[in-house]
Parts: structure tokens; C-alpha cells; sequence
């Protein structure tokens, strides 16, 4: 199972990037039963776009945010998504236990992977790798 982190998503939405190119054929040569994404990185998501149309209190201002919500709700229902439910939810408490630094939405994704025995994609290895027994790759990094 193959988990991607927000970051690699967000490349995944700009289609026409060499990077987004990149990455999709790498993930092309996997089967699509063991690609996922978590309800953690469409929260992140989410909440950007709603804090962005909340800026603004003209109505006119908010059209295109608006429409980055949708696009962003209809990348995300082509994708299968895991959880955060009881056994995440125990993995993070536990994981806070143990003082790990990083960030509380990057500690649930966290949690999700290693609940799932998943390898998880980020470009945020600094953080990532803190967390012990976290399988993480960065597919920006390879070629």
C-alpha cells in the first residue's frame, strides 16, 4: 500500500508540471488498488480553500476559490482514501506520547501509514523520518 502526503497530491493537481509528469509515471507502474490518500490531506486541503474564500468579503473576490474547492472535491473522488479513525487515532496518541516534533495534521498522516503498514510519500522526509518505524519515500528526489 502506497500513501501519498498532501504535498505529493498538491503536485499531482497541476497536471501539465514536469514534476506532476514525473511522478505519475512513476505511480503508473503501481497497481491502482495500492495508491491511496488520507482524509488528513483532504482536510489540509480543504482548509486552505475555505480560509482563502473566508478572506474575502466580496462575492465576486470568492468565484475562483470557489471553483478550486470543486476542482479540488473532484481530484479527490478519483482517489481511494483511508481514515483517520480509532486505530489512527490511538497510533497519534501514542506517538505523542513519545514527544515526537512534528506537526499535529503530519503526526495523523503519520499514524494512518503506520497503522496501515504503508509506505508513505512525502517531501517532508526531515519530519517524517522522526517517526519511528515509518516507512517514507520522497518520489520527487528519483528519478
Amino acid at each position: 500500500m502506497i500513501v501519498l502526503d498532501t504535498d505529493h497530491l498538491s503536485v499531482l493537481e497541476h497536471r501539465d508540471s514536469p514534476q506532476a509528469f514525473a511522478l505519475q509515471s512513476r505511480l503508473e507502474a503501481e497497481p491502482p488498488s495500492e495508491l491511496f490518500t488520507t482524509v488528513v490531506s483532504l482536510e489540509e486541503q480543504m482548509r486552505g480553500w475555505l480560509s482563502l474564500i473566508a478572506r474575502y468579503s466580496h462575492v465576486d473576490q470568492q468565484v475562483a476559490y470557489y471553483d478550486r474547492l470543486r476542482s479540488m472535491h473532484e481530484f479527490f473522488a478519483n482517489w481511494q482514501m483511508l481514515p483517520f479513525d480509532i486505530p489512527a487515532a490511538q497510533e497519534f496518541q501514542q506517538l505523542r506520547r513519545q514527544e515526537i516534533r512534528i506537526g499535529t495534521m503530519d503526526l495523523k498522516i503519520a499514524s494512518i501509514a503506520r497503522t496501515q503498514n504503508a509506505l508513505l510519500l512525502s517531501a517532508n522526509l526531515s519530519d517524517f523520518e522522526q517517526v519511528p518505524g515509518l516507512r517514507v519515500e520522497n518520489w520527487f528526489s528519483k528519478s
